[in-house]
């Protein structure tokens, strides 16, 4: 594990080395310091094999060094091999705020450090001003997100200036994504920050913290093959609990040419399918009544933990897809993992997020059309609707094996909802190259959409290879036409709800009214209803965590968003 302090204050740099009137000469022979060569000398490779023969042996260096190990007691010994003691590490109920950004492995990965702390004594709290220490867990996706960190730890910096003579000194922690992409920027301008760990690193949090608070800057922001955090229970931060969201693997080998992820998140590793089982387990006996299995690449999950789930057999991808590497071999699959989850509680849903599209062989899809708990609802990042810019982005298929996926998936997969990402102003996008990704969007008819403008990352392949030659304003414009086209397209699915009957797990009152509830479908859609019970209905109220039969009815005014589309005044219990 590599650490990395620096100390607040100043500090001098002198000469890498002294000038050269200070070395002294080294000779090799027995003639004396003023004592001049006679003239030029040559050293035959017999001399030299010579003289290097007379030297001292390997054994004289080891002559005194005994075999044998000192006796030593047992308090000498130490299991932690850190310089800081353990009840340095403590946090003495010193309080914890975090804020979190970006993808929901973002929220999981909170969920963890907390974990980590609060066994450490730490105390969290929803106050702000009442915080020991804040911790930022980040987004590196696109600049805007870090450019929202960068204005927040300037807020945090002045609030930590005032406090700097108070009795309880603020600390300022950036966690994830951020801290690897950015560590060397986030220590050094401005001196923002106090504590710097990447997503691998959350262990190290103690630690880390116990060295910020004797003054200096710490960081650990090495990236791992192997952490999974598997043997952690995540702390489930959800103020009603009756969902919950479930790592199940980390990092992404698929190396899209746009994607920072790779380098900020590391290598896929995938972890033990034991360890998912029971957490899903302790979150059914909490009365949680939806597990989101999380992943970079959810669907290329493939536990080879033990010996015999090994074999032969390679990675089964979607028909048409390719990858960057190799075909992996063995292991068990996703359909393995969701086929054993589902079984844990017939009554819970299960869902996963974010899928890759080549990830999808028949034995997924077959698996869950079979299930009921399965949630019918796939996201299908699509990303580009033209070949030309999805060969660039190295995705590892055609619009046409996108749109074969797609009718396999409904074909099999009968009232399917299907959400998808998209980016527009690739490196190279053509104005053809736009209008095809529109009519992708009306082609396949998605329920819920994710859309947003290119934003260049530095490591990544397009940032090495290609030149990112859309203009803003081109970008923008593209971008609000994509998502024109998206909200008619999803207004005409949407509406094809009328009539159906939908079970919806209740989430609480809507946000609009205290006198409507929302929940949502098992195609993940945001229903809005009343709170009234209707007449011949049950005498108990419903509340969060309810699954409610529903007649989609009525009115007919509907509203689409980028991130859900609710149908407002459409519902009638059944």
């Amino acid at each position: 594990m590599s650490l990395s302090m620096r100390t607040l204050g100043a500090f001098a740099v002198g000469p890498l080395r002294p000038p050269l009137r200070w070395l002294q000469p080294r000779r090799c022979s027995a003639r004396a310091d003023g004592e001049a060569p006679a003239g030029p000398r040559r050293r035959t490779a017999g001399s030299l094999s010579a003289q290097v023969g007379s030297g001292p042996s390997f054994q004289d260096f080891v002559r005194r060094v005994s075999v044998k190990k000192p006796a030593v007691g047992k308090e000498d010994l130490s299991e932690n091999p850190n310089y800081l003691p353990e009840d340095l590490q403590e946090g003495n109920s010193r309080k914890v705020y975090f804020e979190t950004y970006g993808c929901q492995m973002n929220v999981n990965d909170t969920e963890i450090a907390w974990s980590i702390l609060q066994k450490k004594g730490y105390e969290r709290t929803a106050q702000l001003s009442e915080a020991d220490v804040v911790l930022l867990v980040t987004c590196s996706i696109r600049e805007k997100a870090e450019q929202t960190i960068w204005n927040r730890l300037k807020q945090l910096t002045a609030m930590k200036n005032k406090r700097m003579k108070t009795p309880s000194p603020m600390k300022i922690g950036v966690l994830g994504c951020m801290a690897e992409r950015l560590k060397t920027e986030l220590l050094e301008r401005e001196k923002l920050v106090d504590v710097l760990a990447g997503p691998d690193a959350y262990r190290d949090l103690p630690r880390l913290l116990a060295v910020a608070e004797g003054g200096q800057q710490a960081s650990n922001v090495l990236l791992s093959l192997e952490e999974t955090y598997a043997d952690v229970m995540p702390v489930q931060l959800a103020p009603q609990g009756h969902s919950a969201f479930v790592s199940i693997m980390r990092g992404c080998d698929n190396m899209c040419s746009y994607c920072i992820v790779p380098f900020t998140r590391g290598r896929e590793r995938s972890r033990p399918i034991g360890s998912i089982l029971e957490e899903v387990r302790i979150l059914s006996d909490q009365g949680v009544k939806e597990v989101t299995l999380l992943g970079q690449n959810v669907n290329s999950y493939r536990d080879t933990s033990e010996e015999q789930f090994c074999s032969s057999d390679p990675t089964r991808l979607s028909r048409g897809f390719q990858t960057v590497y190799k075909p992996k071999q063995g292991g068990l699959r996703f359909s393995d993992l969701l086929e054993r989850a589902s079984r844990v509680n017939p009554h819970m849903r299960i869902r996963f997020t974010s899928p890759h599209p080549k990830d999808f062989p028949d034995e997924v899809l077959e698996l869950i059309a079979e299930r009921e708990n399965i949630c019918k609802q796939i996201h299908l990042p699509a990303q580009s609707g033209s070949s030309q810019v999805l060969k660039a982005m190295r995705r590892g298929y055609t619009r046409e094996a996108y749109l074969d996926l797609v009718r396999n998936i409904k074909e099999m997969i009968p009232g399917v909802s299907l959400s998808s990402d998209f980016i527009s102003g690739f490196c190279g996008e053509t104005e053809d190259d736009h209008q095809q990704t529109l009519s992708l969007i009306r082609q396949v008819g998605y329920n819920v959409g994710f859309l947003f403008a290119y934003s260049m990352r530095k490591k990544t392949q397009a940032f090495h290879r290609l030149q990112d030659d859309v203009p803003a304003e081109v970008k923008r414009r593209r971008l609000e036409e994509c998502i024109s086209v998206f909200r008619q397209e999803a207004l005409r699915v949407n509406a094809a709800l009328i009539g159906s009957s939908q079970l919806v797990l209740v989430e609480g009152e809507s946000k609009r009214s205290a006198e409507e509830l929302c929940g949502r479908t098992d195609g993940n859609m945001r229903v809005v209803f009343p709170k009234e019970e209707p007449a011949g209905g049950s005498s108990e109220a419903i509340a969060a965590g309810d699954y409610v039969r529903v007649k989609v009815g009525g009115d007919r005014t509907l509203a689409a968003d980028a991130d859900s589309c609710i149908l407002h005044h459409l519902v009638l219990y059944l």
